[in-house]
């Protein structure tokens, strides 16, 4: 090596699709952009697996795909193989490269295990929650069963107990971790603002049309997706010039665009698949109000869903559900909420804010004003201050763009010798 200092290596381990995927895009080019070498494990979206350079991050795709369906059986084979192939490739990055840093992104937790080798030989893991396993398990499969629920929780434990810190991605559910038994002093909540350009404090106040609704993410029945579909049937003979935008994909696509043709909403209704983290700002800017539609469930009690985040960080007034984690968070000045799986309350509460454009403006400053400023990503230390005491070292903050990259590079999977020449 040349007298330059050598980064600290970092491996992130996430059963995702990375282009799509914000909070883990969002962490990674971060730490890359604070001075560490940032390698991920991600799931293959070709029809190949491939690695390339994105944004100062090494992505790394194994040989697995993103399974889209309701069988327990094959979820199970699906992580299993992903967990196999992390632990084989973490493995051999550890030994032959020095890993101080495994940030694991669950689901499922049990993924940890990918850095078994690496800890013991001294390297540092990260347990990153996007979702707690008990409620998300239940809340998908609708499982009622108690001693499984116990199980489950029990390997919530095991696997917090196997690393060295525990990332949140809210105080809800970090107080329910901790209800659990896991040791606070290994729990820190990191909210994930993506840096978005935010639209003007004062958008055109106007009666004009078209008038855009738009929910993007997981689309599934779990998150109310269906029952947006409904308000829409209702919304499109109240409201002139009205268009439904649903951005995504998953397990009950099908089944929702079944309900669009059958509620005569095909010509009302828009479906973009496949868009990237960079290309979304632009699309979601063109949007009057963005709907968060879960249904109330253990699982979604505990989530802030980061398309609500999305939202207000942009300027895009939202009309969210009661639910108790976006409730810790937000108030009536912020969004415009209605009752959990009510089709009548949420197109109230949409034409409450398509009648009275000044109130859609002051609610998105409201929202700029008391959350996306508390938590803006520049100056919140939370994930640096993580790492700093891992790895022994001094992040610096450094600015995170989310406009589309011109110059990424893209290649198939290869040895350490070829990567060094597209990295």
């Amino acid at each position: 090596m040349s007298g330059a200092a050598k980064k600290p290596l970092v491996c992130m381990i996430a059963y995702t699709r990375y282009a799509t995927d914000g909070r883990v895009r969002l962490e990674a080019e971060s730490l890359a952009q604070w001075g560490y070498e940032v390698c991920v494990l991600v799931l293959t979206t070709e029809h190949r697996p491939r690695r390339y350079a994105l944004r100062g991050v090494d992505v790394i795709e194994l040989n697995v795909r993103k399974y889209r369906g309701k069988s327990k059986i094959r979820y199970a084979v699906s992580y299993l193989q992903f967990l196999l192939l992390a632990f084989v490739s973490c493995t051999s990055l550890h030994f032959r490269r020095g890993l101080q840093v495994v940030h694991v992104h669950n689901m499922p937790d049990m993924l940890v295990l990918a850095a078994l080798l690496p800890r013991v030989f001294g390297c540092k893991v990260v347990l990153d929650i996007h979702d707690s396993i008990p409620e998300t398990y239940g809340g998908k499969f609708e499982t009622p069963s108690a001693w499984l629920f116990r199980l489950l929780a029990f390997e919530e434990r095991v696997c917090c107990a196997f690393v060295h810190r525990i990332i949140c991605v809210n105080h809800v559910q970090e107080a329910v971790l901790t209800s659990r038994g896991v040791p606070a002093r290994k729990l820190r909540t990191v909210i994930t603002m993506p840096p978005f350009i935010m639209r003007s404090d004062s958008p055109v106040v106007s009666g004009g049309y078209p008038f855009r609704l738009v929910n993007h993410g997981t689309i599934s029945r779990r998150l109310g997706i269906d029952l947006l579909v409904q308000a829409a049937a209702q919304l499109a003979v109240a409201i002139p010039g009205f268009e439904l935008h649903l951005i995504g994909s998953g397990d009950d696509l099908e089944e929702v665009m079944r309900l669009v043709t059958g509620l005569g909403l095909s010509r009302y209704t828009y479906v973009q698949k496949g868009l990237t983290w960079d290309a979304l700002p632009a699309t979601l800017s063109g949007m009057d109000v963005g709907v968060v539609a879960n249904r109330p469930s253990m699982a979604t009690e505990l989530m802030l869903p980061s398309k609500l985040i999305d939202y207000v960080t942009l300027g895009i007034p939202a009309v969210v559900p009661r639910l108790k984690a976006i409730e810790h968070y937000f108030t009536p000045e912020m969004v415009a909420y209605f009752e959990p799986d009510n089709v009548h309350s949420m197109v109230a509460s949409v034409l409450s804010l398509y009648r009275d454009p000044k109130r859609r403006s002051a609610q998105a400053a409201a929202a700029r004003r008391l959350f996306v400023e508390k938590y803006d990503w520049e100056r919140k230390a939370e994930l640096r201050d993580i790492y700093a005491a891992l790895s022994g070292t001094v992040a610096t903050a450094s600015s995170i763009s989310a406009q589309p990259v011109a110059d990424q590079e893209i290649a198939p999977v290869c040895s350490d010798r070829q990567r060094d020449t597209y990295v």
